[in-house]
């Protein structure tokens, strides 16, 4: 495994804080606010192979049309289906980025999903390696 000019990344670990859930209406507002779900763990939620997913902060942009933004936490699961379309962590002549997974003429690229800027694509190599897979993203709101 290639070493990584950033900082470790955590490993996650199952805190369990159950909590009830009951949907709330992001359209029309409903009234059926009594009708709680069963009990759920967050971080299970998003964490579906506990030994192989760790946590990595976002530094930029590139993901925004995916909901992914800069200082969001992501779960990257390295025991995930590496598909085309989906949000990949890869190292790339020896750094880290996290990108849209794409094909094209045969050759696989990494793409940003941001409709807003133009970054290009990033053409793996034979020294690339996908990471793993981008299982979830945690964000936190600033209420101040």
């Amino acid at each position: 495994m290639p070493v990584f000019p950033i900082d470790t990344p955590i490993v996650a670990e199952t805190n369990v804080i159950p909590v009830a859930l009951p949907r709330v209406s992001a359209g029309f507002p409903s009234p059926a606010g009594d009708d709680l779900e069963d009990e759920i763990d967050p971080i299970a939620w998003v964490v579906r192979h506990p030994a192989s997913t760790f946590w990595w902060r976002v530094e930029g942009d590139c993901l925004w049309d995916v909901g992914i933004r800069d200082g969001d936490i992501i779960a990257v699961d390295r025991a995930g289906k590496r598909r085309l379309g989906r949000a990949v962590l890869a190292v790339v002549e020896g750094a880290v980025t996290a990108k849209i997974l794409r094909k094209r003429d045969g050759k696989y690229f990494l793409a940003t999903a941001n409709s807003q800027e133009a970054f290009p694509d990033i053409e793996l190599t034979e020294d690339s390696e996908i990471w793993g897979v981008i299982a979830g993203v945690v964000r936190r709101y600033d209420l101040a």
